[in-house]
């Protein structure tokens, strides 16, 4: 007695086993994409997303090793400085937040926001 009698994904006719749900694997990965679309993100998802972009948009624009740019460029590409990994304080109390190894930190110069952008050094785990 087959239990689907359908593939749950393009409806074709099932051969096979008695308890197969798809035709191919492909279907099944449709199937469950599907799914996955359906259901509301979750938390997780939401925070992991924002930490790739952010760690993206300082890795596009950090290539020197230490650069400064305004905030609203960062900010139009998606960028949310609410959401770094850890944080690294200098000697003169600045505070880095940092994305992995991609960090920043927010200056006001001449009425301008800017961010100072880092990459992580070795020196900074002894800070």
């Amino acid at each position: 007695m087959r239990i689907y009698k359908e593939c749950l994904y393009c409806g074709k006719e099932l051969t096979g086993r008695t308890d197969k749900k798809f035709c191919d694997p492909q279907c099944k990965s449709g199937y469950q994409y599907q799914k996955e679309k359906q259901n509301p993100e979750r938390f997780y998802n939401k925070v992991d997303n924002q930490l790739k972009l952010n760690r993206k948009i300082l890795k596009e624009f950090n290539k020197g090793g230490k650069v400064t740019i305004r905030t609203e460029v960062l900010k139009e590409l998606g960028f949310n400085p609410n959401f770094f990994t850890h944080y690294w304080k200098n000697t003169k109390g600045d505070v880095y937040l940092f994305v992995f190894e991609y960090g920043f930190l927010k200056k006001t110069e001449l009425g301008k926001d800017k961010y100072i952008l880092v990459t992580w050094q070795d020196y900074m785990e002894k800070a």
